[in-house]
């Protein structure tokens, strides 16, 4: 396979931000005299962002008059606690050790917010060769615009990519992008043989295999 970039999801993919998301959910349901979720239940809902975790802890929807208040404080405390838990995933720092052994390009596409991810990725000490996040273009994924602007910035052709992620919207916006999709086992998304990904890892030390 001749492939010179991989592009990555961010959350659930290159890093297990999922902890600090649910501590910043239970840290504002305990504020607010609610019960902590458990960690399980909140570590699938991650893929959603910020509106899907209030509706889910406070069991409330947008129309709720304190939601957007509430929206607005879990993004606070996020912020404010972005890196306490969120680590890459096992194996992905050996993987672009090797990627950038190899000269290849690595990006990040994802639909977290241009703020939080770039001051996650520089709490980590994370350099992508290109960062695209939901709000950096006027679509995010599932349109192939994020992932076609990615490769554009780089100057390389979508058929020159591979493009990995733990949600079906990754996999959709892959195909919609003719980039190859590799979908991984180990994020928070339940991947489904349906979403019609090329590959299937279950650890980023696999994704070396195909390239």
């Amino acid at each position: 396979m001749n492939i010179n970039t991989i592009l990555f999801d961010l959350d659930g993919t290159l890093i297990d931000t999922a902890p600090d998301l649910a501590y910043a959910l239970n840290t504002l349901l305990l504020e607010n005299g609610f019960s902590e979720k458990p960690y399980e239940q909140i570590k699938p809902l991650v893929a959603f962002g910020g509106k899907a975790l209030i509706q889910f802890g406070f069991d409330c929807d947008e129309s709720h008059p304190e939601f957007s208040n509430r929206h607005q404080k879990i993004l606070k405390i996020y912020t404010d606690n972005i890196d306490q838990f969120s680590k890459t995933f096992n194996g992905i720092d050996a993987l672009l050790e090797d990627v950038k052994d190899r000269k290849m390009f690595w990006g990040v596409v994802t639909n977290k917010p241009e703020n939080l991810t770039h001051l996650l990725l520089d709490k980590l000490g994370l350099k992508p060769d290109v960062v695209v996040c939901g709000d950096t273009l006027e679509y995010n994924k599932p349109h192939p615009a994020p992932l076609l602007y990615a490769c554009a910035q780089l100057g390389v052709s979508p058929q020159d990519c591979l493009f990995v992620g733990d949600d079906k919207n990754d996999i959709v916006a892959g195909k919609n992008a003719n980039i190859k999709t590799v979908a991984v086992s180990y994020g928070y998304g339940k991947v489904e043989q349906n979403w019609n990904y090329d590959y299937l890892i279950d650890s980023p030390g696999e994704l070396l295999a195909l390239i």
